[in-house]
């Protein structure tokens, strides 16, 4: 029995996952993940499963689209034997994000975290494998929560955690664990706006030619001329790309 609609301060959601053999007609619909929340905790691992840019800036977009900090968790440091976490981390630190660098077997970067955290009700969301309650545990080893292992025969993570649950973990400090996801498309993003989300753009949208400007064919465009003079990274660049492409394919026949 519902007995009271509490106020939303904010939430963030994803275009509700395909089902597998099912036809649909029109718009996909919003899947909710989580509301009234402080920021966001995007988890993503350098290997097992191997980091993917191009996930972690889907997540970062439906962050960005929900007008909520994200905070980026690059997990199993202890696995980069090339140290390839040292370029990324880089990277997004100079577009303005805040990244951490953690590992679990060697405690790393776990206890300034866990300060940053405090306090706080942080939503942890990530691909299935990254190590989200694994991280939890090591932080909070009270809340014992079940963890998996990594799948032989795809290298992806399997689910342990099935459903969204609100964890007091600390005194004024809650957590937000969620089931990993295989896949994640933001919703209700209109390709004309996508750029909005994609923060590095935002100082040259006002700067192209036309005010409905996809930043990808049209004349007179101030993000591609960006990219040209190194402003703007081609791996960003090429996430948007992708993401352009697929935004508005919902209605499948």
């Amino acid at each position: 029995m519902i007995n009271k609609i509490g106020k939303r301060k904010n939430y963030i959601s994803r275009k509700a996952p395909k089902i597998k053999g099912a036809s649909y007609r029109g718009e996909r619909l919003e899947q909710v993940i989580a509301v009234n929340i402080d920021r966001v905790v995007i988890v993503t691992s350098i290997h097992k499963p191997d980091f993917n840019n191009r996930t972690l800036d889907r997540f970062l977009a439906s962050a960005e689209s929900s007008g909520i900090d994200a905070i980026i968790l690059l997990n199993k440091i202890d696995l980069d034997e090339n140290e390839i976490h040292i370029s990324w981390k880089e990277l997004y630190e100079n577009i303005g994000y805040k990244v951490v660098i953690s590992s679990v077997i060697s405690n790393r970067g776990l206890e300034d975290f866990k300060k940053m955290i405090s306090g706080k009700r942080t939503l942890f969301w990530g691909q299935s494998g990254v190590g989200k309650s694994s991280i939890l545990n090591s932080m909070f080893p009270h809340l014992d929560l079940k963890t998996g292992v990594i799948s032989r025969q795809t290298l992806k993570g399997t689910h342990t955690t099935v459903t969204a649950s609100l964890i007091k973990a600390a005194d004024n400090t809650y957590i937000i664990d969620t089931p990993g996801i295989r896949e994640i498309d933001p919703y209700g993003i209109r390709k004309t706006d996508l750029g909005h989300y994609f923060i590095e753009f935002k100082e040259f949208l006002e700067k192209c030619k036309f005010n409905t400007c996809t930043h990808y064919h049209e004349p007179g465009c101030a993000v591609v001329e960006a990219v040209e003079n190194n402003l703007i990274t081609l791996e960003r660049y090429d996430s948007y790309l992708r993401m352009l492409e697929t935004i508005e394919e919902d209605i499948i026949f």
